[in-house]
């Protein structure tokens, strides 16, 4: 099976993306994570560019990896400077990496516009950067940049770049299509017109400005390229370079042709979450293959269909990618979703049950009042269990009541709420002050309730969103809240609506902590019947 190398730029060209930053420690950290992957190549960075670049690879040099080689990324020499007395190609050789890995120009409007010399000059800089960079190291790719846009322009002079990095032995000349604007056929055209004159292998490296960096990207690869460019999640300048979880994915489930293994692949979701969290970034739920949203079924047809054979709505198995078939709850449900959903909470419910009938028009009469139960489906199967009259009531409150504080004296309000909990025959009145309302209240009511369930004490609320729905009444506007809450063992999603914030605020807080009590008794209701088993 033919081979196509991946290399990874996240670490790079990944970084010059709005909002995206990583330390030193993170870099290693993702490092580590891609050559688990089996990503063939990973670009550190520029270490002739910041420091930050430069401690990467004094760093990387003392981590052991099994698979992956780490490159430096550089440009050419400057004009009148010869290779061995530039400062960049010097610290390129410095940095000690596996592979170095230049750009130089292309088009020959880059080559008068910026860099103001002739284009002889230019040919010169690449020629003699790359053949003083074999000798001093292992492997050399060279990033024929603004290659596509080059050719258009004049493809002879663009062909005679790529002959100066093939007589130097770069041992790879990867065509970049910078500006991200070019159209896949386009890439294969010009790909095909290369392959006549140069014998070098052929990488690719796409940025996404046109929305096509995936599909350039493949166009190539058909078209014989054998090393492809990218980064995770799409990370990159402007709109991104070619995302590596599409592309992976793709070159072996489409194309047919190796990259990384079956079980690396089914690691791709993980690594794309890893990547994401060390970033700062929410994960993008509509991504392709790794995304929530990527295996998500709302519609009550479709529901139907992949519960008997899911390829009728999914283009692969999701577990193939890590990912997996997730079935949504609206007011677009029929009995096929609320059956589903069943199944998946371990309840049990056939469509014959008139119960299922009353969940169903439950869901769409609380959807019509502004619920919406895909991000909070632990709320969904609270619903469920009451409907069918397996909740067990642990505790109510019997009453609370928050108060903001400020005075011009103030730096900010002061926030207090007090509850009155009863559980069993007991009634609990606790106070308590918070970074706000909401924080106000849920420290009180969880206060009150951990003298009874001391586990709650490991409740974290983790994110706490809030949506205004549109109904044309300003202040008075009913609210959603959803709040996403979790333990040592998991996470979950619960929500709250009224026309008063705090209530709605109140109605999440309630389900999440009704969910996570249910959990502890199933998890305590598990251990005691293993213990059973396992007693003589």
């Amino acid at each position: 099976m033919k081979q196509i190398k991946i290399y990874d730029t996240t670490l790079r060209d990944g970084t010059q993306g709005e909002d995206i930053s990583f330390q030193v420690k993170d870099k290693i950290r993702i490092a580590h994570k891609l050559d688990e992957m089996g990503i063939h190549y990973i670009e550190g960075g520029w270490p002739g560019s910041n420091p930050k670049d430069i401690a990467f690879f004094k760093e990387i040099r003392k981590e052991s990896l099994s698979r992956a080689k780490i490159a430096a990324f550089g440009s050419t020499r400057r004009a009148r400077v010869t290779p061995d007395k530039d400062h960049n190609i010097r610290t390129l050789i410095a940095a000690k990496a596996d592979v170095i890995t230049i750009f130089g120009k292309t088009w020959d409007f880059h080559v008068r516009e910026a860099l103001r010399i002739s284009l002889d000059e230019n040919l010169e800089l690449i020629h003699d950067s790359l053949a003083f960079l074999k000798q001093n190291a292992a492997e050399v790719v060279y990033d024929a940049e603004h290659f596509f846009d080059g050719y258009r322009a004049n493809p002879a002079y663009a062909i005679k770049t790529l002959r100066a990095a093939q007589d130097a032995r770069a041992d790879c000349i990867v065509l970049c299509d910078t500006n991200g604007g070019n159209m896949p056929y386009d890439i294969a055209a010009i790909i095909k017109a290369v392959q006549k004159h140069i014998k070098t292998p052929l990488g690719i490296h796409t940025h996404n400005d046109g929305e096509c960096a995936v599909a350039n990207s493949l166009h190539a690869v058909r078209q014989g390229v054998v090393h492809v460019q990218g980064t995770i999640n799409g990370f990159g300048e402007r709109c991104g370079n070619a995302n590596l979880c599409s592309i992976i994915p793709a070159i072996k489930l489409k194309l047919g042709l190796g990259c990384i293994s079956d079980e690396q692949l089914r690691r791709l979701r993980e690594l794309s979450r890893y990547v994401d969290e060390l970033a700062n970034i929410s994960p993008n739920k509509h991504q392709a293959y790794v995304g929530n949203s990527a295996f998500a079924h709302k519609g009550g047809v479709h529901v139907s269909a992949i519960v008997k054979r899911p390829e009728t709505y999914e283009h692969i198995r999701p577990e193939l990618v890590g990912n997996g078939t997730r079935v949504l709850v609206s007011d677009l449900s029929g009995k096929s979703n609320i059956l589903a959903k069943a199944k998946e909470f371990n309840v049990d419910l056939n469509s014959k049950d008139p119960v299922t009938q009353e969940i169903l028009e439950k869901t769409k009469e609380l959807e019509h009042l502004g619920y919406q139960f895909e991000g909070a489906e632990a709320s969904f199967e609270l619903l469920m269990k009451r409907s069918l009259g397996q909740h067990k009531k642990r505790f109510s409150v019997t009453g609370y009541r928050v108060m903001d504080d400020w005075s011009e004296h103030k730096q900010k309000p002061v926030s207090e709420a007090t509850v009155s909990v009863k559980v069993g025959g007991r009634t609990e009145h606790t106070a308590a002050v918070g970074h706000g309302p909401v924080n106000a209240l849920d420290n009180a009511i969880r206060k009150a309730l951990e003298k009874f369930y001391p586990k709650l004490k490991h409740l974290k609320l983790h994110d706490y969103k809030v949506r205004v729905l549109p109904n044309g009444q300003g202040t008075a506007a009913v609210i959603r809240v959803l709040v996403e809450s979790g333990d040592r063992t998991g996470r979950w999603g619960t929500v709250g609506v009224s026309d008063n914030i705090i209530d709605a605020s109140y109605l999440a807080l309630m389900d999440s902590i009704d969910y996570k009590l249910q959990r502890d008794d199933l998890r305590g209701a598990a251990r005691s019947r293993q213990h059973r088993e396992m007693t003589p």
